[in-house]
């Protein structure tokens, strides 16, 4: 399913992590990368007033050094520089030549638990057209070694928790979880959360009676799934704050990715990105796939 995929990489030591994870998506039938490096505008311009030739001749030799790594992983890669506003350029990229996957580094902050984007992961999430994979990574890199990177999220698909709430996106994202299942995905744990502030308290006695029903659409899935692979299924249903609960989940379980689409029921369509889906990319301990709205 990510046969061809890009990796979005900046001037961050963070996208030494994410350059060194990528292995993982290789039971994914990952096989051609095409890795970008982005140097904006206020990049350049620093460059350029410190030490032009040398300064940027470092940064040609951090895009090899990443190439290498690729490689070494075993996967065929092509290299692009890109400037100015990159996050579009890579989703053209992405959909003039039919990537599946944009991958890129996130990383946990250490005080309040909320993830750094850099300006490129930030503007990725929310404007991009194809699948974004955002890499938890655990740390920076001391010593600014792509070679000796520390992250989170390198094994994906180990555990992958999919949070419904059964909207038209969501149901687009389970055809990608489908996918994954049948590329050898270990487990995956099935999760519907029964939005509190829409059933109280008004429609807390018939909670039961929606659990019933929810339960048993997780049930179909679940079977659809187990058709496609050999995998292990889980189902949860829980009440309270989807967010919360959602996160709660990926700690209680130990969740290496989450797959969820990044619209949901009742959102409001001139936004990007919903609510629940940025709370997941921002707080999450796990790495996050985002799938986008299907195109109509």
């Amino acid at each position: 399913m990510f046969e061809k995929f890009i990796v979005a990489t900046d001037l961050s030591k963070d996208s030494d992590a994410v350059v060194c994870c990528m292995g993982g998506l290789k039971v994914f039938g990952a096989k051609q990368c095409l890795l970008v490096q982005f140097r904006s505008v206020e990049d350049i311009v620093a460059l350029s007033r410190l030490c032009s030739t040398e300064t940027f001749a470092k940064y040609d030799e951090i895009l090899k050094e990443h190439k290498k790594i690729l490689e070494r992983q075993g996967f065929s890669v092509e290299t692009r520089i890109v400037s100015g506003f990159p996050a579009s350029e890579i989703n053209r990229i992405a959909v003039d030549e039919d990537y599946s996957v944009i991958a890129v580094g996130a990383r946990k902050s250490s005080s309040s638990g909320e993830v750094f984007f850099s300006s490129l992961a930030n503007d990725l999430i929310h404007t991009a057209s194809k699948p974004v994979l955002l890499v938890r990574t655990k740390k920076q890199t001391a010593s600014g070694d792509a070679s000796s990177c520390d992250a989170l999220g390198c094994e994906v698909g180990n555990h992958v928790l999919y949070p419904t709430d059964f909207s038209d996106n969501a149901d687009f994202a389970f055809t990608f979880l489908l996918d994954m299942a049948a590329g050898r995905a270990k487990k995956i744990t099935l999760l519907h959360v029964q939005d509190e502030s829409r059933i109280s308290p008004y429609l807390e006695s018939r909670l039961d009676e929606f659990n019933t029903i929810d339960q048993a659409r997780l049930e179909g899935m679940k079977k659809i799934i187990q058709e496609k692979g050999k995998t292990d299924v889980d189902i949860i249903v829980k009440y309270g704050n989807p967010s919360a609960k959602i996160l709660e989940t990926v700690k209680e379980l130990n969740i290496d990715m989450v797959v969820m689409g990044s619209q949901g029921r009742g959102f409001v369509k001139e936004f990007f990105l919903g609510s629940v889906s940025y709370n997941i990319a921002r707080l999450s301990p796990s790495s996050v796939l985002l799938i986008p709205s299907k195109k109509r």
